[in-house]
């Protein structure tokens, strides 16, 4: 009984020591233009940036702001780009010329023409927790 308590006891600790050791990062849009729509949040690495998601999520809009939390993330650099979808049809809308109709921004709130670069758009995940504001363009 007692070779048990100790291996069940172990066991906790490593657990709560791996997941302890996972980060969180919350994003936050801070000027939509309006409360129609959601804003949809992508996560990317170097390797995925733009091509593969690592997350998503989507939150409504609350007096020109949206938060999400992507959570259990190693350490490391990532990206985040994200976009008003007005329509909530769960993608990006442009017009006949190939020019973007719904606001953007990226992290490092990096102005671009055309989509966010990873290396405009990189930050480093140190710190168990990242707060992060995002201005839309």
């Amino acid at each position: 009984m007692k070779i048990l308590a100790i291996i069940l006891t172990s066991t906790l600790m490593i657990t709560g020591g791996f997941l302890a050791s996972k980060q969180k990062i919350t994003v936050t849009v801070v000027n939509a233009t309006n409360n129609n729509g959601k804003v949809s949040f992508a996560l990317f690495d170097e390797v995925t940036h733009i091509k593969t998601l690592l997350h998503a999520k989507s939150e409504k809009i609350v007096d020109g702001r949206s938060s999400v939390i992507f959570e259990n993330l190693d350490k490391g650099e990532y990206s985040i780009i994200c976009f008003h979808d007005k329509n909530k049809n769960d993608k990006m809308d442009f017009n006949e010329n190939g020019i973007l109709t719904e606001d953007y921004g990226s992290s490092c709130n990096i102005l671009t023409f055309g989509p966010p670069s990873y290396l405009g758009s990189k930050f480093t995940l140190a710190e168990e927790y990242l707060t992060l504001e995002v201005k839309f363009y």
